[in-house]
């Protein structure tokens, strides 16, 4: 028989596992860092133009990408916020883990193209200001910091969501110091190769974190277990610690989104067992050392059904 730990059938628990007051925070700051961010890249965009830069050009595109980035984190807040309904038992937590990879892959793109336009320059020399392009690098870069402030105050590490919108903003404080950096190298020695140069090395930076972003997001996409879970694990503790567990099996533990494990399993007990205290103490176990709040417990006295009838 399958019960649940409040005493609910399985098929009727309640799956909403929403912290609103946390969502809330992370959403209004998505949205200030979004307003920020679409504000100052006009100015960098009309500013690495008359400049002549690709290093501050590139940070307008990459601002450009990351305000439409941080448009899809917000909405991604507002709607996985949305409950549970009939056709979506688990609710809309899963769309900011799409957001996340739509993020990561959007800044793979936008660095390959930055790597393909440095390329061109090295080959082909622009006349670079490097006067103006100070200035607004400068200037981005303080924007930049002010926004990386406004999300890191609600930034959780396991939120790939927060983790996509803090790439984006990370990636365009890099692209604004290499601006910085290679506007001084051009004032001080007239030397315009370090614009791409630099730009380059910022891309490849940008890419490394992406890609990290993008494998995070496909695990849970492919329901992959949670860091650290450890199957053999989870069945040799239940089995030595839980008083009437005979057999540990069928154990599946995925991520509905970061940081938001759930788990199944099947535990045989002995006859004189009593189902409702070794329920107990199984959820009590996974909570406490897997750090597993979710969990569906079948409990069988005989063979498992699923077995007898051929499921894995």
């Amino acid at each position: 028989m399958s019960i649940a730990r409040d005493g609910h059938p399985v098929g009727q628990h309640n799956h909403d596992h929403h912290e609103p007051s946390a969502d809330a925070g992370r959403e209004r700051r998505v949205l200030v860092a979004f307003l920020i961010t679409a504000g100052f890249m006009g100015v960098e965009a009309v500013g690495g133009f008359l400049a002549g830069s690709l290093a501050l050009l590139a940070d307008a595109a990459h601002m450009l990408t990351d305000s439409a980035a941080l448009l899809v984190a917000w909405i991604a807040f507002r709607l996985g916020r949305m409950p549970p309904d009939n056709r979506r038992s688990y609710g809309y937590r899963r769309l900011e883990v799409l957001a996340a990879m739509g993020n990561g892959l959007a800044v793979v793109a936008l660095a390959a193209w930055i790597v393909y336009e440095a390329a061109q320059r090295i080959s082909e020399p622009v006349t670079v200001h490097g006067a103006p392009m100070l200035a607004i690098a400068a200037v981005g870069m303080a924007v930049n910091l002010l926004v990386l402030r406004v999300l890191h105050a609600g930034h959780d590490h396991g939120d790939l969501n927060m983790q996509g919108a803090v790439l984006h903003v990370l990636g365009d404080l890099l692209g604004s110091v290499a601006a910085v950096a290679a506007a001084l190298v051009i004032l001080w020695w007239g030397w315009t190769p370090i614009d791409p140069i630099l730009s380059i090395g910022v891309a490849g930076l940008i890419i490394v974190n992406a890609w990290r972003l993008v494998k995070s997001a496909a695990h849970i996409l492919l329901e992959g277990a949670p860091a650290g879970f450890d199957e053999a694990e989870v069945r040799r503790r239940l089995t030595e610690v839980v008083p009437g567990v005979h057999e540990v099996h069928h154990v599946h533990a995925w991520s509905l989104t970061s940081g938001q494990a759930l788990l199944t399993l099947h535990a045989t007990v002995s006859a004189g067992a009593d189902p409702e205290a070794v329920l107990a103490r199984i959820k009590d176990e996974l909570v406490g050392t897997f750090g597993i709040a979710h969990s569906v417990v079948q409990i069988e006295r005989k063979g498992c059904p699923d077995l007898e009838n051929g499921c894995a």
